[in-house]
């Protein structure tokens, strides 16, 4: 098997994994076509993850584009001020300039988006699938949470001019505390905004230290809420199992002009990016001329081709043998109680070659033996 033909099956494999998740908790599929007016993505630039749109001119005479996003395409086509959420989930291909290889490609994206009246409890479980779909991939995961009003706060408490507060992003992504600490100076930041920008340029710790040091560093009714709102999800996630896979680390918070409050970013191991990335954009729904508010994110599957390929996941969890004398509906039925736990099956008569899985079984005489 090629190293091409390893990443494509692993990338519907994972695809697979991710429809089912969502599907779950009840989201719906949304599909949309190639490609969308140009002026939808014009409006919205600073939003997509790529600048590169890839344009053409139909029939009629209209500025066309290949779609290089699909949470725009959701918003536009999506009811607003109705009560209640709605949760579509999709699994498109988009055209945009890749991160891993920097040339235009077709990529597989899947993730979802939640719209609607938004309380605690779809922004946790927002948060929560994200790092269930990052396990869909690998074990090893992070999630770095941060959240936009903490830091927009804080900067509108600094009397500096906007390319200052670019700067001081820009440090803060880098979590350069000489750059934050010269900046301050430069612009005469006063001694408490400085001691919570040095606060958001912090190394990597545990999650509830860093929230203890947000609390104290907090300045105002917007920040306090900020990470109270931050301290419940960690705290859901902790309940659930998941604490150990969360990070806060605010040089993941860039785009303040679309994203309103949590933010967030997925690791894997073997990748050194991130392959998933979202959070709450009122913002932008705003931008849209949208009432609702709405959160969501998506898995970047052309960023699994960067995983060595001595660390790539099975080609299926379970390679079902079975002997000339079992009766194929026992094998059927076998096979249908795996996959319906959830694993993806490969029934054969022999071990194929050059394919991986993560147990085998063998079948005889209609019994299933490990």
């Amino acid at each position: 098997m090629t190293l091409s033909e390893d990443a494509r099956r692993m990338d519907e494999r994972v695809a697979r994994q991710l429809c089912g998740l969502y599907r779950r908790y009840g989201y719906s599929r949304y599909k949309m076509s190639k490609f969308e007016e140009y002026d939808l993505y014009a409006r919205c630039k600073d939003f997509l993850v790529s600048e590169g749109v890839i344009t053409f001119t139909d029939t009629n005479g209209r500025l066309m584009a290949l779609k290089p996003d699909v949470t725009l395409s959701i918003v536009r086509n999506t009811r607003d001020g109705q009560s209640g959420v709605q949760k579509v989930y999709y699994n498109e291909n988009v055209y945009r300039v890749s991160r891993g290889t920097n040339a235009y490609k077709e990529i597989a994206q899947v993730g979802l988006e939640c719209i609607g009246e938004l309380g605690m409890y779809e922004m946790c479980e927002a948060v929560m699938l994200a790092v269930r779909s990052l396990k869909c991939i690998r074990e090893n995961v992070v999630l770095d949470l941060a959240h936009v009003g903490y830091l927009s706060a804080l900067m509108e408490e600094m009397e500096v001019p906007d390319q200052a507060r670019e700067e001081m992003m820009r440090a803060i992504g880098r979590k350069s505390l000489h750059e934050i600490v010269e900046l301050c100076r430069r612009y005469d930041v006063s001694p408490g905004t400085q001691s919570a920008l040095e606060v958001l340029s912090r190394g990597a710790c545990g999650a509830e230290e860093s929230l203890e040091a947000l609390r104290r560093a907090a300045r105002g009714r917007k920040m306090t809420a900020a990470v109270a709102e931050l301290a419940q999800i960690y705290r859901v996630l902790a309940e659930n199992g998941m604490g150990d896979c969360v990070n806060v680390d605010f040089s993941v918070a860039g785009n303040m002009k679309y994203y309103s409050g949590v933010v967030f970013q997925g690791f894997v191991e073997g990748v050194p990016d991130s392959v998933l990335s979202g959070g709450r954009y009122d913002k932008l729904m705003a931008k849209m001329g949208r009432k609702s508010a709405a959160v969501g994110f998506a898995v970047y599957l052309d960023m699994l081709e960067r995983l060595d390929e001595s660390h790539r996941a099975y080609d299926a969890d379970v390679c079902l043998l079975y002997g000339e004398d079992v009766p194929p509906s026992s094998v059927l039925r076998r096979a249908d109680a795996i996959a319906a736990a959830g694993e993806t099956v490969l029934a054969a008569r022999s071990l194929p070659e050059g394919m991986r899985f993560g147990r085998v079984e063998r079948m005889e005489g209609g019994e299933a033996r490990g």
